[in-house]
């Protein structure tokens, strides 16, 4: 009979939508190893956890994160919390001998970060820091010819991240604008993204050479009264200061000689999740949009001069031809954001099951928020910084 795991996730908004529904939907169509439990969800206001209980369809709630902690019935520790309370939640629970995901940026700092990779080690939990984008289809091909040598030695990794929800100079000062609760503004939270894709698709960082900009300096505070929390916020009258980045960008030189440019931007009118990639190499170049997300496009300099030019690949194909798509539906039928979280549970629960940390893993987290301090380090001095 297959081991049930018991899943106490601690966070219910926004990324507690995206794991609970991972969380329901993996078991159905991924051959998981294990039975999957969801048994307590928590959060600090006790009518809206208990509301999200029954929408997201958990058998408990709770108020105090510590008893989710400390329950000896639950096995895996799911964080999605603000970034500042991310280190302590994740070093108790591995303390307490529970599997951990936690949801990104790892921690506020690299020493928060490397204190949590170090309590996860010691305890030898399996650990995993939640960059969904990693099981995009389009992107774990692209990792897959990158390493087949599809377009030879790279040369550049160019990628952008734009968003434009605080844009409007009355939107509210959520805790997403704090630095001592969000660690950084659009640095730590969609920066953090592309720096992990750059990281598994091209190497380890090296140097790099950061700009962060922060364009609206005073918000309203948000209205305490009113419904609506974090990008649905309402604004108060009273005003308060902003305390992190706007934009974030910084030129870098991978280890293994490839350059890199990355923007990431909460100030681009339009742009709601606008993630592009562009990796260049010696024998050609990959692009992926995840606006258009079942796509990748390809360039291969060895194709017939009289047809070159960018291909259009369809990351639709079941039956092991291509990467996560075979649990899903016939060939050709798209998937969409809810899938890549569902990707992430699957292969987490088979981990844990295994009892050996699946990728990203708390190392991975580590080794993003240094390439993040580096960016900040290196903005703040007017200089190139090493990672």
């Amino acid at each position: 009979m297959a081991k049930t795991l018991r899943v106490g996730m601690i966070g219910y908004r926004f990324m507690g939508k995206a794991h609970s529904n991972a969380w329901r939907q993996a078991p159905r169509f991924f051959p998981l190893k294990a039975h999957v439990e969801l048994h307590t969800i928590c959060g600090r206001d006790a009518a809206g956890v208990q509301s999200a209980r029954v929408q997201l369809g958990w058998q408990n709630s709770s108020t105090d994160w510590r008893d989710v902690v400390e329950n000896p019935l639950i096995d895996i520790v799911d964080i999605n919390t603000p970034n500042d309370s991310h280190a302590e939640i994740a070093i108790a629970a591995a303390q307490s001998g529970k599997h951990v995901l936690c949801e990104k940026p790892l921690a506020l700092t690299v020493k928060q970060s490397e204190q949590m990779l170090a309590a996860a080690t010691k305890a030898k939990i399996v650990h995993m820091v939640c960059h969904n984008y990693r099981r995009i289809p389009a992107i774990a091909l692209a990792k897959k010819m990158i390493t087949e040598g599809a377009i030879g030695s790279i040369y550049h990794f160019r990628a952008r991240y734009a968003q434009d929800w605080p844009a409007d100079p009355e939107f509210p000062l959520v805790w997403r604008l704090q630095k001592g609760v969000s660690g950084s503004g659009a640095n730590g939270d969609i920066n953090a993204h592309i720096i992990d894709l750059g990281r598994y698709l091209v190497g380890e960082f090296r140097e790099v050479c950061g700009l962060l900009h922060t364009f609206i300096t005073d918000r309203p505070l948000p209205d305490t009264v009113a419904k609506g929390h974090g990008l649905a916020a309402k604004a108060a009258k009273k005003m308060g200061k902003v305390t992190v980045d706007d934009a974030a960008m910084f030129m870098g030189r991978f280890e293994n000689g490839a350059l890199a440019n990355l923007e990431a931007t909460r100030l681009a009118l339009g742009r709601k999740n606008h993630i592009t990639i562009e990796i260049n190499g010696s024998k050609g170049s990959l692009y992926f949009d995840f606006e258009d997300m079942n796509r990748l496009k390809f360039f291969n300099n060895d194709d017939p001069k009289d047809r070159q030019g960018f291909r259009d690949i369809l990351v639709t194909q079941g039956g092991g031809v291509q990467p996560f798509f075979g649990h899903w539906w016939p060939a050709g039928h798209i998937i969409g954001y809810e899938h890549t979280f569902i990707h992430t549970i699957a292969d987490f629960v088979n981990a844990c099951v295994d009892g050996k940390s699946t990728q990203p893993t708390f190392d991975d987290g580590v080794k993003n928020q240094r390439v993040l301090g580096a960016v900040e380090a290196s903005a703040k001095s007017g200089k190139w910084t090493k990672v």
